[in-house]
């Protein structure tokens, strides 16, 4: 059974910094994959989510969404099965619940993901 789970949100302030993490166990073949991060806001449902971020299998192909080109950065570990979003200069309105997700070809809409975590939450005060 594959098992995914994101950690690292919290509260900060804005212009502060956090790393998220993203383990995906049971899935042997975690570098076959693309991964992605999304964002949902409350009042959006799960195919509104916000696709902030993808990386391919190799982690050599990156997309961005426009607002946060220069402050985040998608990045992965093959060999420990996880992929990691650094975030930088967060502003209020990125305040969100953080979703990974689990792609057999990095696309930037939900319904190109097999598997998704439960979702971090990050809340960004001003």
């Amino acid at each position: 059974q594959v098992q995914v789970e994101e950690s690292g949100g919290g509260l900060v302030q804005a212009g502060d910094s956090v790393m998220l993490s993203c383990v995906v166990s049971g899935r042997r073949t975690f570098d076959k994959y693309a991964m992605g991060w999304f964002r949902q806001v409350p009042g959006k449902e799960r195919e509104e989510r916000e696709c902030v971020a993808t990386i391919n299998y190799s982690g050599d192909t990156t997309y961005y969404t426009d607002s946060v080109k220069g402050r985040f950065t998608i990045s992965r570990d093959n060999a420990k099965n996880t992929v990691y979003m650094q975030m930088n200069n967060l502003k209020p309105e990125e305040t969100a619940v953080y979703y990974c997700g689990v792609s057999p070809f990095g696309r930037t809409t939900t319904d190109g993901y097999d598997e998704w975590g439960r979702g971090t939450q990050v809340t960004v005060s001003s």
